[in-house]
């Protein structure tokens, strides 16, 4: 098939690139600099503002596997621009060159719109692809980790070097290794049952991972068995993203924002793809072992 990618720079974009090559699929992604050669890829200079080039990079596609946004702006109007300005174009660019098949990769945030600048950014999309007259499914990961991975990164090595580990109040999350994400966009494309539907897909595991099952995980991985995990209260996260922003602006990574999307108490993944269109393969413990070996590969821990 020949598909076409936004987001393929990026982490989660990495994979699904390099599963539809091994899968035969030729690849058009869009890019904003350029990029190192690829196999199965045909690199698009440009963005998610050039309404004409989007339609160059769809036209003739079998589908379009919508992965740019924005995790992490200093105010909402950068989630707004980024995910819903942008989700709209692709809609547009897909409508206009007559291409159906639309997969949109959306975040479990946007289950609670209303907590945080960038779930009420990726709920506004989801309701744009909703209306649109297209063949569409929508996505929403839960915690993704895999090799590449730069959000889990500081985790890993804060692990690693103190042995002890900072983590939101209690509460509970749901994981998925990338490459097991990466098959399930992939397989999307021709399972006409998942048309007109919202899946949260995850590992399997039923009632997802305690903050401190999700450490001990981290723990393990690093070597680090006995590893200390600690619930930070919430007043203490936020007083702590308000000096990351007093002392890195706009860069700062802890922001207000994602306090409150930390601090909410379920991030389980409770929608899952039926088994008949997917399974994952990538239990926890095993990927997070992988994740810290290519971290180490790297020089990154």
């Amino acid at each position: 098939m020949i598909l076409a990618v936004t987001g393929g720079t990026g982490f989660l974009g990495g994979h699904v690139l390099r599963e539809a090559a091994a899968r035969g699929h030729q690849i058009r992604a869009l890019a904003r600099s350029p990029q190192l050669p690829r196999p199965n890829v045909e690199w698009v200079r440009g963005t998610l503002e050039n309404h004409r080039l989007l339609a160059d990079l769809i036209e003739g596609a079998d589908a379009v596997i919508h992965i740019a946004g924005c995790i992490n702006a200093p105010a909402l109007a950068g989630f707004v621009e980024a995910n819903v300005t942008g989700t709209a174009s692709m809609l547009t660019a897909a409508e206009s060159v007559g291409v159906r098949r639309f997969i949109h990769v959306s975040s479990l945030s946007a289950r609670e719109p209303d907590l945080s600048d960038y779930g009420w950014s990726k709920w506004g999309a989801e309701r744009l692809v909703r209306d649109a007259p297209l063949d569409w499914t929508i996505i929403r990961p839960p915690a993704i980790y895999g090799e590449g991975d730069r959000e889990m990164l500081e985790l890993f090595r804060v692990a690693k070097g103190k042995g002890l580990l900072p983590l939101p109040p209690r509460g509970r999350l749901s994981l998925i290794e990338a490459g097991d994400l990466a098959r399930l966009l992939l397989d999307l494309i021709e399972a006409d049952a998942a048309i007109g539907q919202t899946y949260e897909p995850d590992d399997s595991v039923a009632e997802g991972y305690s903050h401190r099952d999700f450490g001990k995980l981290i723990g393990a991985a690093v070597g680090r068995p006995r590893l200390l995990t600690i619930a930070m209260p919430g007043f203490l996260l936020r007083l702590a993203a308000m000096v990351e922003r007093m002392r890195l602006g706009e860069k700062a990574k802890l922001t207000p924002d994602r306090v409150r999307y930390f601090c909410h108490p379920d991030w389980v993944a409770k929608h899952r793809p039926p088994a008949s269109i997917w399974e994952p393969k990538v239990k926890a413990a095993d990927g997070f072992r992988a994740t810290a070996d290519w971290y180490r590969a790297k020089g990154w821990l």
